[in-house]
């Protein structure tokens, strides 16, 4: 089975503030398959980690279509909270997000049935950073 690693960054500055997203496909052999970054407006830091879960799975689907379903997807999220969220190891205190989750759900059981999310340290997610900083210093 074909897998396909996604970083993801989601940063604000200001918490709540100007916001972006960041994220970068590979292949499982390190190839770059895609990355892009864009700005959200002004949000908090933990939504723009999850809209960068949520444009990540977009961008999947519109890369690879109904392939999704044969293929293997392993999110990487340098925020541990999100990551435990969006595996039901926490709960979501914050109301503003349960959409946002209930959107990711609801992507993953249509088109995603091979996915993972799992933390990694911030300095194994440089890139994805670097995009969040990059689309919010422009």
């Amino acid at each position: 089975m074909e897998t396909i690693t996604i970083f993801t960054d989601g940063g604000s500055r200001g918490n709540p503030g100007p916001a972006a997203v960041g994220v970068r496909m590979m292949t499982a052999e390190g190839k770059v398959l895609h990355e892009f970054s864009e700005t959200i407006g002004n949000a908090t830091s933990n939504y723009a980690e999850y809209f960068a879960v949520i444009r990540a799975l977009q961008t999947a689907k519109e890369l690879f279509g109904e392939k999704t379903k044969e293929m293997s997807f392993a999110f990487k999220l340098n925020s541990e909270l999100v990551k435990k969220q969006l595996n039901n190891e926490c709960q979501i205190n914050d109301i503003g997000l349960i959409g946002h989750f209930i959107e990711i759900h609801n992507l993953r059981v249509a088109s995603f049935p091979h996915l993972t999310f799992t933390h990694v340290r911030r300095e194994l997610n440089t890139e994805a950073g670097r995009l969040v900083d990059e689309a919010l210093d422009t």
